[in-house]
């Protein structure tokens, strides 16, 4: 109580001059926080429009070096790679990542909070460990390392994504209407299919979105299954990292920031939709 009384005997003025100060402290260290996290990102997008080869000196507005990464055949055929990579690992993603919640929000088992643990290891383990389990798992069942390896290393970790989104959106969906339409006579496949799937359809797009963007900025599991003959962007950037950062490569990385954000943005806007 005495502290209390001593609190608020203070000033007004005095009160209100504190809660300035930390207010002042607390957008400081915002601020801080924020360019930390920014700051690099911004210099790479700046130095892509840098008219100089090297990053020291600014030489100048320009686009070259745009123009310059679209006749790059070594680039576009990785980013090809790395396109189709995304599509077929977040497909197959969707597919196995919404059969998964919808089969486990219909049975009730002891282990099944385990189960649904094991689902989201993928996505909690280091990405090395995982990409070395990848590499000693495929090399054991003789499969040729290449796009094949690629596909089910990229699915295996974006399965937690759709499977996190739909599992959040069953779970706000009212279970009267399935019971209507098998009172009605429906069949679980039609219950399925004209009933859960189009309730689901904003989550399942927007995991398979967030997959989308994680197999297109994987790195370190691709190094370890992509073998000799197919290369992804990512891998192909850090390898090209080794001899020092062109012009290219910003504007390359200025170009998959710009589809990353993108695709995180229209997610989140399908997340709201969906809520």
């Amino acid at each position: 109580m005495k502290r209390y009384e001593l609190k608020n005997s203070q000033p007004p003025a005095v009160r209100k001059r504190k809660s300035k100060e930390k207010l002042r402290l607390s957008d400081w260290y915002l601020y801080l926080l924020l360019a930390i996290m920014y700051l690099p990102i911004l210099i790479v997008i700046l130095y892509s429009f840098n008219a100089s080869k090297t990053s020291v000196i600014w030489g100048g507005f320009t686009l070259d070096w745009y123009g310059e990464l679209f006749h790059d055949r070594s680039l576009l055929e990785s980013l090809k790679n790395s396109v189709i990579l995304a599509l077929l690992s977040s497909s197959v993603a969707g597919i196995v990542g919404t059969l998964g919640a919808v089969g486990m929000a219909r049975v009730q088992f002891r282990s099944k909070g385990m189960l649904e643990y094991l689902v989201l290891v993928p996505i909690m383990i280091p990405e090395i460990i995982l990409g070395m389990v990848f590499m000693a798992f495929f090399s054991l069942l003789g499969l040729p390392f290449g796009m094949t390896t690629l596909v089910l290393g990229h699915s295996a970790f974006c399965v937690p994504y759709v499977y996190m989104q739909v599992k959040a959106r069953l779970v706000g969906i009212d279970k009267s209407y399935a019971e209507a339409a098998r009172d009605l006579g429906a069949r679980e496949r039609q219950v399925f299919f004209d009933i859960t799937l189009p309730l689901i359809a904003p989550a399942i797009l927007s995991g398979m979105l967030l997959s989308f963007a994680m197999s297109l900025d994987d790195v370190v599991i691709s190094i370890f299954v992509a073998g000799a003959r197919v290369s992804t962007l990512p891998v192909k950037i850090y390898t090209q990292l080794k001899t020092g950062v062109t012009p290219e490569i910003n504007a390359l990385c200025t170009l998959m920031l710009i589809v990353t954000v993108v695709l995180v943005l229209i997610s989140q806007r399908l997340q709201r939709k969906k809520m």
